[in-house]
Protein backbone atom coordinates (compact mmCIF):
# COMPACT_ATOMS: atom_id res chain seq x y z
CA UNK A 1 0.00 0.00 0.00
CA UNK A 2 2.60 2.50 0.98
CA UNK A 3 4.81 1.56 -2.47
CA UNK A 4 1.07 2.62 -4.36
CA UNK A 5 0.72 5.46 -2.14
CA UNK A 6 4.14 6.92 -3.28
CA UNK A 7 3.94 5.63 -6.72
CA UNK A 8 0.63 8.01 -7.17
CA UNK A 9 2.21 11.10 -5.32
CA UNK A 10 5.45 11.13 -7.60
CA UNK A 11 2.87 11.21 -10.69
CA UNK A 12 0.49 13.72 -9.53
CA UNK A 13 3.54 15.97 -8.22
CA UNK A 14 6.65 15.81 -10.11
CA UNK A 15 6.04 18.88 -12.13
CA UNK A 16 6.08 21.05 -8.93
CA UNK A 17 9.09 19.00 -7.83
CA UNK A 18 11.67 21.57 -6.60
CA UNK A 19 14.03 22.73 -10.06
CA UNK A 20 11.03 21.89 -12.71
CA UNK A 21 10.68 25.07 -13.07
CA UNK A 22 7.54 26.21 -10.90
CA UNK A 23 7.80 29.76 -9.52
CA UNK A 24 4.63 29.14 -7.59
CA UNK A 25 3.88 27.87 -4.02
CA UNK A 26 2.08 25.02 -5.18
CA UNK A 27 -1.92 24.29 -3.79
CA UNK A 28 -1.36 21.80 -0.47
CA UNK A 29 -2.54 18.80 -0.34
CA UNK A 30 -4.70 18.08 2.54
CA UNK A 31 -2.78 17.31 5.97
CA UNK A 32 -3.60 14.02 8.04
CA UNK A 33 -1.76 11.76 10.36
CA UNK A 34 1.14 9.91 8.39
CA UNK A 35 3.39 7.46 9.88
CA UNK A 36 7.28 8.36 10.17
CA UNK A 37 8.11 5.82 7.48
CA UNK A 38 5.95 6.69 4.73
CA UNK A 39 7.60 8.50 2.25
CA UNK A 40 5.77 11.29 0.70
CA UNK A 41 6.66 13.24 -2.87
CA UNK A 42 7.51 16.49 -2.90
CA UNK A 43 5.06 19.16 -4.26
CA UNK A 44 7.07 22.11 -4.09
CA UNK A 45 7.49 25.36 -5.74
CA UNK A 46 10.98 26.73 -6.53
CA UNK A 47 11.16 30.91 -6.66
CA UNK A 48 14.49 30.46 -8.69
CA UNK A 49 14.24 26.92 -10.71
CA UNK A 50 17.24 25.69 -11.88
CA UNK A 51 16.85 23.24 -14.79
CA UNK A 52 20.04 21.26 -16.67
CA UNK A 53 21.24 19.99 -13.65
CA UNK A 54 24.53 18.08 -15.29
CA UNK A 55 23.36 15.08 -13.21
CA UNK A 56 20.44 13.32 -11.99
CA UNK A 57 18.22 16.11 -10.92
CA UNK A 58 16.80 16.88 -8.00
CA UNK A 59 12.80 15.73 -8.87
CA UNK A 60 14.77 12.12 -9.37
CA UNK A 61 14.88 10.68 -6.02
CA UNK A 62 12.29 10.00 -3.76
CA UNK A 63 13.02 11.45 -0.49
CA UNK A 64 12.90 15.00 -0.51
CA UNK A 65 13.00 17.36 3.38
CA UNK A 66 14.29 20.59 4.69
CA UNK A 67 16.85 22.09 7.26
CA UNK A 68 14.75 25.04 8.87
CA UNK A 69 16.71 27.61 11.66
CA UNK A 70 15.16 31.22 13.36
CA UNK A 71 14.56 32.34 9.94
CA UNK A 72 11.24 29.54 9.04
CA UNK A 73 9.16 31.26 12.09
CA UNK A 74 5.79 29.92 10.67
CA UNK A 75 5.79 26.27 10.21
CA UNK A 76 2.68 24.16 10.02
CA UNK A 77 4.42 20.95 10.07
CA UNK A 78 1.60 18.25 9.19
CA UNK A 79 0.88 20.21 5.68
CA UNK A 80 4.82 20.23 5.48
CA UNK A 81 4.56 16.58 6.13
CA UNK A 82 1.72 15.92 3.33
CA UNK A 83 3.07 17.94 0.88
CA UNK A 84 6.76 15.92 0.85
CA UNK A 85 8.72 16.93 3.77
CA UNK A 86 10.07 13.41 5.06
CA UNK A 87 12.84 14.95 7.38
CA UNK A 88 14.25 17.82 8.59
CA UNK A 89 17.55 18.85 9.89
CA UNK A 90 16.74 21.75 12.83
CA UNK A 91 19.25 24.29 13.94
CA UNK A 92 20.07 23.43 17.09
CA UNK A 93 23.35 25.45 18.41
CA UNK A 94 26.32 27.86 17.23
CA UNK A 95 29.41 28.30 18.93
CA UNK A 96 29.85 27.80 22.47
CA UNK A 97 26.80 30.09 23.92
CA UNK A 98 24.14 30.60 21.23
CA UNK A 99 20.57 28.30 20.80
CA UNK A 100 18.65 28.91 18.08
CA UNK A 101 15.44 30.32 19.82
CA UNK A 102 13.12 28.52 16.80
CA UNK A 103 14.51 25.25 17.98
CA UNK A 104 12.79 23.77 20.67
CA UNK A 105 9.36 24.40 18.86
CA UNK A 106 10.99 23.33 15.45
CA UNK A 107 11.84 20.09 17.11
CA UNK A 108 8.85 19.77 18.81
CA UNK A 109 6.47 20.25 16.07
CA UNK A 110 8.35 18.50 13.11
CA UNK A 111 8.14 14.84 15.96
CA UNK A 112 4.21 15.30 16.10
CA UNK A 113 3.58 15.56 12.57
CA UNK A 114 6.06 12.22 11.53
CA UNK A 115 8.62 14.26 10.24
CA UNK A 116 12.28 12.63 10.97
CA UNK A 117 14.31 15.30 12.53
CA UNK A 118 18.25 15.78 13.66
CA UNK A 119 19.90 19.00 14.95
CA UNK A 120 23.03 20.68 13.90
CA UNK A 121 25.28 22.50 14.83
CA UNK A 122 26.83 26.00 13.50
CA UNK A 123 30.82 25.96 13.59
CA UNK A 124 32.04 28.76 15.45
CA UNK A 125 36.30 28.66 14.83
CA UNK A 126 37.50 31.10 17.62
CA UNK A 127 36.04 28.48 20.47
CA UNK A 128 37.40 25.07 20.93
CA UNK A 129 36.02 21.96 18.90
CA UNK A 130 35.34 19.99 22.80
CA UNK A 131 33.40 23.33 24.14
CA UNK A 132 30.98 23.38 21.06
CA UNK A 133 30.21 19.44 20.99
CA UNK A 134 29.50 19.89 24.79
CA UNK A 135 27.18 22.79 23.98
CA UNK A 136 25.64 20.62 21.55
CA UNK A 137 24.90 17.68 23.45
CA UNK A 138 23.47 19.84 26.27
CA UNK A 139 20.66 21.23 24.18
CA UNK A 140 20.17 18.34 21.94
CA UNK A 141 17.90 15.41 23.22
CA UNK A 142 19.19 11.77 22.32
CA UNK A 143 15.64 10.14 20.97
CA UNK A 144 14.75 6.59 19.71
CA UNK A 145 14.61 7.14 15.71
CA UNK A 146 16.54 10.35 15.70
CA UNK A 147 18.39 11.58 12.52
CA UNK A 148 22.46 11.63 13.42
CA UNK A 149 23.54 14.71 14.23
CA UNK A 150 25.46 17.28 12.28
CA UNK A 151 28.38 19.29 12.13
CA UNK A 152 28.02 22.23 10.07
CA UNK A 153 31.08 23.57 8.52
CA UNK A 154 31.65 27.24 6.82
CA UNK A 155 33.57 30.14 6.47
CA UNK A 156 32.19 33.23 8.65
CA UNK A 157 33.12 36.10 6.38
CA UNK A 158 30.41 38.06 8.16
CA UNK A 159 30.64 36.77 11.33
CA UNK A 160 30.99 39.98 14.07
CA UNK A 161 33.49 38.72 16.46
CA UNK A 162 35.14 35.71 14.20
CA UNK A 163 36.30 35.50 10.28
CA UNK A 164 39.72 33.66 11.50
CA UNK A 165 40.68 31.31 8.00
CA UNK A 166 43.39 28.84 10.19
CA UNK A 167 45.02 26.13 8.40
CA UNK A 168 43.26 22.95 6.68
CA UNK A 169 44.36 20.60 9.15
CA UNK A 170 43.74 22.18 12.28
CA UNK A 171 40.35 22.27 10.85
CA UNK A 172 40.08 19.10 10.02
CA UNK A 173 41.39 18.17 13.39
CA UNK A 174 38.35 19.89 15.05
CA UNK A 175 35.77 18.27 12.82
CA UNK A 176 37.57 15.09 13.87
CA UNK A 177 37.54 15.73 17.85
CA UNK A 178 33.79 17.10 17.40
CA UNK A 179 32.91 14.30 15.50
CA UNK A 180 34.47 11.81 17.70
CA UNK A 181 32.73 13.36 20.77
CA UNK A 182 28.98 13.39 19.12
CA UNK A 183 29.56 9.60 18.15
CA UNK A 184 30.43 8.01 21.50
CA UNK A 185 27.22 10.84 23.20
CA UNK A 186 24.66 9.84 20.20
CA UNK A 187 26.02 6.17 19.51
CA UNK A 188 25.53 6.79 15.97
CA UNK A 189 27.80 8.48 12.96
CA UNK A 190 27.43 12.07 12.51
CA UNK A 191 26.54 13.89 9.46
CA UNK A 192 28.91 16.81 7.83
CA UNK A 193 27.65 19.98 6.43
CA UNK A 194 29.78 22.13 4.11
CA UNK A 195 29.63 24.00 1.27
CA UNK A 196 31.65 24.43 -1.93
CA UNK A 197 34.87 26.53 -1.29
CA UNK A 198 35.11 25.16 2.29
CA UNK A 199 34.81 21.77 0.99
CA UNK A 200 37.61 22.48 -1.54
CA UNK A 201 39.68 25.18 1.15
CA UNK A 202 40.21 22.58 3.77
CA UNK A 203 40.17 19.66 1.45
CA UNK A 204 37.45 18.18 4.08
CA UNK A 205 37.22 14.93 1.81
CA UNK A 206 40.25 13.88 4.18
CA UNK A 207 38.03 13.68 7.47
CA UNK A 208 36.33 10.56 8.24
CA UNK A 209 33.81 9.20 10.78
CA UNK A 210 31.42 11.13 8.82
CA UNK A 211 29.00 10.61 6.18
CA UNK A 212 28.21 13.98 3.92
CA UNK A 213 25.54 16.44 3.20
CA UNK A 214 26.84 18.58 0.72
CA UNK A 215 25.29 22.42 -0.83
CA UNK A 216 24.90 22.76 -4.72
CA UNK A 217 22.38 25.11 -5.72
CA UNK A 218 22.99 25.37 -9.56
CA UNK A 219 25.25 21.76 -10.34
CA UNK A 220 24.99 18.66 -9.48
CA UNK A 221 27.36 17.53 -6.63
CA UNK A 222 29.19 15.38 -8.55
CA UNK A 223 30.36 18.39 -10.54
CA UNK A 224 31.07 20.16 -7.79
CA UNK A 225 32.81 18.30 -5.47
CA UNK A 226 34.98 16.11 -8.00
CA UNK A 227 32.37 13.27 -7.06
CA UNK A 228 32.96 12.63 -3.13
CA UNK A 229 29.59 10.66 -2.07
CA UNK A 230 27.33 12.29 0.12
CA UNK A 231 23.92 10.95 2.22
CA UNK A 232 22.43 14.68 1.87
CA UNK A 233 22.24 17.07 -1.00
CA UNK A 234 21.13 20.72 -0.33
CA UNK A 235 19.64 21.53 -3.84
CA UNK A 236 18.21 24.79 -3.33
CA UNK A 237 17.54 27.70 -0.58
CA UNK A 238 14.84 29.00 -2.12
CA UNK A 239 12.21 26.73 -1.75
CA UNK A 240 8.71 26.99 -1.56
CA UNK A 241 6.75 24.27 0.55
CA UNK A 242 3.04 24.36 1.50
CA UNK A 243 2.69 25.16 5.21
CA UNK A 244 6.21 26.85 5.49
CA UNK A 245 6.06 30.63 5.28
CA UNK A 246 8.92 32.43 2.86
CA UNK A 247 11.65 30.48 0.98
CA UNK A 248 12.93 27.27 2.81
CA UNK A 249 16.18 24.87 1.87
CA UNK A 250 15.26 21.79 -0.02
CA UNK A 251 17.11 18.77 0.34
CA UNK A 252 17.05 15.05 -1.19
CA UNK A 253 18.57 11.68 0.18
CA UNK A 254 20.88 9.72 -1.90
CA UNK A 255 18.40 6.46 -2.24
CA UNK A 256 15.03 5.35 -3.10
CA UNK A 257 12.28 4.80 -0.37
CA UNK A 258 13.19 1.52 1.19
CA UNK A 259 17.09 2.49 0.71
CA UNK A 260 15.45 5.54 3.02
CA UNK A 261 13.24 3.05 5.44
CA UNK A 262 16.38 0.88 5.36
CA UNK A 263 18.77 3.54 6.59
CA UNK A 264 16.46 4.93 9.19
CA UNK A 265 16.11 1.08 10.56
CA UNK A 266 19.67 1.00 11.00
CA UNK A 267 20.08 4.08 13.36
CA UNK A 268 20.42 3.47 17.10
CA UNK A 269 17.40 2.86 19.08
Amino acid sequence: MTRILIALALSLTLAACGGTGSKDRPAARPSAPIASNVVTAPNFGDAKPVTGWGGKPPQGYAVHGIDVARYQTEVDWATARANGVNFAFIKATEGGDRVDPMFEEHWRGAGRAGVRRGAYHFFYHCRSAEEQARWFIRHVPKVAGGLPPVLDMEWTPFSPTCTIRRDPSVIREDARIFIDILTRHYGQKPILYTSIDFFEDNQMWKVTGADFWLRAVAKHPQDLYAGHHWLFWQYTSTGLIPGIKGEVDINVYEGNASQWNAWLAARAP
